[in-house]
């Protein structure tokens, strides 16, 4: 039986992320405040897709994917509650502030003393939060073709249980990955994005992942 993917959110990065799941053989069910926005997604992908409200999807999925503006992840998080209790939920959000980035540097609304998956962690305590997807662009997040080359994702979070079943959807979506530990480990990972977003901001070149290099 297909995994039941619940993702939350109606931007590009849902779309993408939606779309993966589906290419992989999950059934997928998107959340929207107004469901009626994803209509023409659903349209255009068929079978083992649906739609409905943010609290609709958190029920359906068995993973659960944050695919929000940062600003937007805490609100949504305490608004569903004990409905992520034991669920798996991909965070692929960042703490991106609304002020303009300075020469090309993103500025985050968290400190390097704590993160945005830890503000959810502690409002959703009975979640199971894995961060991943936060330090790519959209366009490579699924089967990145760089050669040959597997780019590197970073994950992190407490349980190892739902770190193993990203993993599994991160060997699916042909990536690598590097286990960053328990959930303190997004102060690390949230700012890779900072790192990702200045090449473009600053010379326009978005085409970029990522690798670990083991000798």
């Amino acid at each position: 039986m297909a995994t039941k993917v619940g993702v939350l959110g109606t931007g590009k990065v849902g779309d993408v992320l939606s779309n993966g799941f589906l290419k992989h053989g999950y059934e997928v069910m998107r959340g929207s405040r107004d469901p009626a926005k994803l209509s023409a997604w659903q349209l255009s992908v068929g079978s083992r897709s649906s739609t409905g409200t943010f609290e609709d999807a958190a029920r359906f999925g068995e993973i659960v994917v944050l695919a929000l503006k940062g600003t937007a992840a805490e609100a949504t998080v305490k608004q569903l509650g004990s409905l992520l209790s034991g669920k798996v939920v991909i965070d692929t959000t960042n703490p991106i502030a609304d002020t303009p980035p300075t020469k090309g540097i993103l500025h985050y609304f968290t400190t390097l003393e704590d993160s945005l998956m830890e503000r959810l962690q502690r409002l959703a305590p009975e979640a199971r939060f894995v961060k991943a997807f936060n330090s790519v662009g959209n366009a490579a997040m699924v089967n990145p073709d760089f050669d040959g080359i597997q780019p590197t994702m970073f994950i992190c979070g407490n349980d190892d249980g739902a770190k193993a079943q990203v993993q599994e959807v991160l060997v699916d979506f042909g990536w690598d990955w590097e286990d960053i530990g328990g959930v303190e480990g997004a102060r690390a990972i949230e700012p890779i994005c900072i790192l990702w977003c200045a090449p473009g901001f600053n010379r326009g070149v978005w085409n970029h992942a990522y690798k670990v290099l083991r000798k």
